[in-house]
């Protein structure tokens, strides 16, 4: 890496800061008094360095810029002490790797299961969360999505606040942990992807604006803050960083892609975006040797960066299907409350055009973005460019009570919903829990103090007023406090639900569904030139599905109380229907039927 400690080959270890903004820089190393600083040379360019050999691994370092206090690593690979701490030396060659063998999956293969590291397991570490890794492979699931592990200020976090972009954070485990848990799953045959943020830092801890404020580009605003400057003057190291930050996740942890999140947030006017400028690095350096994928999260429905081929500017495997999800929530739970209004007047129409051809909005106007076009052509794609869900962290966590969806709609509507999820050609994605229908929630929590951790309480609180449920404030007070370790840890798993009713009910249905996506469907996808066509009656919804290989999959389902005839006939072998007996011509309230041949 061009940034940060490395040691080298011969032991010596080289440091190296941009700080353009900065007259002088040392190494200090707080730990140890009788070490002396290590000054920096500082080059023409804004960038210092300085090299020493005789230091071991795990020593803890931190800048100090021109006689302040000293600060952490912006590209530290560790901060043990928190995010606010000194960084310490890792020598990445110690780690002995036991999957030499693995080259990834194909993306056609993957079944996604979203996970936190740290309500995952009552431990929340890597460690602990490796010894669920065999039961998950079990269920059906083929890639292991991990939110950001970026470190954060505090013991608590989403990821979405890191202020070290190349450090795993502390309370989950060292960075061989991690290594340890990607190792363990490639032995069961596991992808793992990584969340990661390029749209902004969190609001504590992040000291670049001090010696390097132009990481920064006041032109440009995001929801959370000054953007990140990717296209001003100076940003060539800017994007370097976050280039290097890709490369670094995927080659020095082996990890086998990456979720980018929320892409519709970086602002990037140069001639080449920096989406593509990642792409291409991955493709043109770990991805030569094994597959690697990119995924994106993109309010925008952009499909210009989704790949249909080995031609595209930005290769990227697939995108979140935002579309999906809000149809089928309106669909199965009535709701119709902020961007669920854009769903509202037809979703039965929303949730088939999203099956069928990726978007359901591709350009036309959105009433909740005030009349706002939204979204581009996508019926072109392959059904694998789209990630479909019925839970996520956001769709969950931005709930105030953080309720899933086995709290708010009938077991009937959710069993549809599930078979609809599992059986689509589109790439399915689980969140933790999700599979055995978890009773916990999964609240918004976090690990701020002082005016901070009042403004998170407060500003949460007054984002909700708007819906009719919190119109009270007395209701909104009820809304737990994200920095309470108790909403924390409402947020763990309880695994002993698992062997119990209904629980192991679900999980037997999602265990069963993924079975026979898994030989009836996934051989099929691999073929180029799938292409969906699709119908409405009411709020019957019928798909058909043809493959590049000639192979058709049809969809009849009824999402709502009534009985519901007269859908189009299908045609192949039974697949899946939801209950004994079920037929298309005359589909039982909340009913659904499956054929492929």
């Amino acid at each position: 890496m061009p940034f940060g400690a490395e040691v080298a080959q011969d032991g010596v270890v080289r440091f190296r800061l941009w700080a353009p903004a900065a007259e002088r820089v040392s190494v200090a190393f707080p730990a140890e008094p009788e070490r002396h600083a290590l000054d920096m040379r500082r080059f023409e360019d804004g960038w210092f360095e300085a090299r020493r050999s005789g230091i071991p691994a795990g020593t803890r370092y931190a800048y100090r810029i021109d006689g302040r206090d000293p600060v952490p690593d912006p590209a530290s690979r560790f901060n043990p002490a928190d995010a606010l701490g000194p960084s310490a030396l890792v020598d990445p060659r110690t780690f002995t790797w036991t999957d030499g063998d693995w080259a990834g999956r194909p993306w056609h293969e993957a079944v996604v299961y979203e996970l936190h590291i740290g309500t995952f397991t009552p431990s929340g570490t890597f460690r602990g969360a490796m010894d669920r890794l065999g039961a998950l492979a079990d269920l059906g699931v083929t890639a292991i999505e991990v939110m950001p592990v970026a470190d954060f200020p505090g013991m608590r976090n989403w990821g979405y606040d890191g202020v070290l972009p190349f450090a795993p954070d502390a309370a989950y485990g060292t960075p061989d942990d991690f290594k340890a848990f990607v190792c363990a799953a490639h032995r069961l045959g596991l992808m793992v992807l990584l969340d990661v943020v390029y749209n902004h830092f969190g609001p504590e801890g992040n000291h670049l604006a001090q010696y390097a404020p132009g990481f920064f580009n006041a032109e440009h605003e995001t929801p959370w803050g000054a953007a990140i400057n990717y296209d001003a003057e100076g940003s060539r190291p800017v994007r370097d960083f976050f280039v290097h930050n890709a490369l670094y996740w995927v080659e020095e942890f082996h990890l086998d892609g990456l979720r980018l999140d929320a892409v519709h947030a970086i602002v990037d006017d140069s001639p080449t975006h920096l989406l593509s400028e990642i792409a291409t690095a991955l493709a043109e350096g770990p991805g030569t040797r094994r597959y690697v994928h990119l995924v994106l999260e993109n309010d925008r429905n952009e499909s210009r960066w989704l790949a249909n081929g080995p031609t595209m500017p930005c290769p990227a495997s697939a995108q979140w299907n935002d579309d999906f999800h809000h149809a089928m929530h309106v669909l199965v739970t009535g709701e119709c409350e902020g961007y669920y209004g854009d769903y509202a007047d037809d979703p039965a129409r929303h949730l088939a055009r999203s099956l069928a051809e990726g978007f359901a909005y591709q350009g036309e106007a959105s009433p909740h973005r005030k009349g706002e076009r939204r979204g581009e052509r996508s019926a072109h794609l392959r059904p694998t460019a789209f990630v479909n869900f019925l839970q996520d962290h956001d769709q969950v966590g931005n709930r105030a009570m953080g309720e899933r969806l086995a709290q708010l709609a009938q077991p009937e509507a959710l069993r549809l919903a599930v078979a609809t999820l599992l059986l689509a050609p589109a790439i399915p994605m689980l969140f933790m829990g999700e599979e055995f229908a978890a009773g916990s929630p999964f609240l918004y929590f976090c690990d701020y103090r002082g005016a901070l951790a009042d403004a998170v309480r407060e500003g949460r609180r007054r984002e909700f007023a708007a819906f009719e449920r919190f119109a009270d404030p007395q209701a909104r007070e009820r809304i737990p406090d994200p920095n309470a370790p108790g909403t924390f840890r409402m947020s763990h798993l309880d695994w002993s639900e698992i062997d119990t009713p209904p629980h192991a009910e679900w999980l037997a249905l999602h265990r069963e569904l993924l079975s026979l996506r898994r030989l009836a469907i996934v051989p099929h996808l691999a073929a180029p030139g799938a292409r969906g066509t699709y119908r409405t009656l009411a709020r019957g919804v019928a798909v058909d599905w043809t493959f590049g290989n000639g192979t058709l999959l049809s969809m009849r389902a009824n999402f709502s109380d009534s009985p519901l005839g007269g859908m189009p006939p299908v045609s192949g072998s039974p697949l899946f229907e939801t209950g004994p007996g079920v037929q298309p011509e005359a589909l039982p309230p909340w009913g659904g039927v499956w054929t492929i041949g």
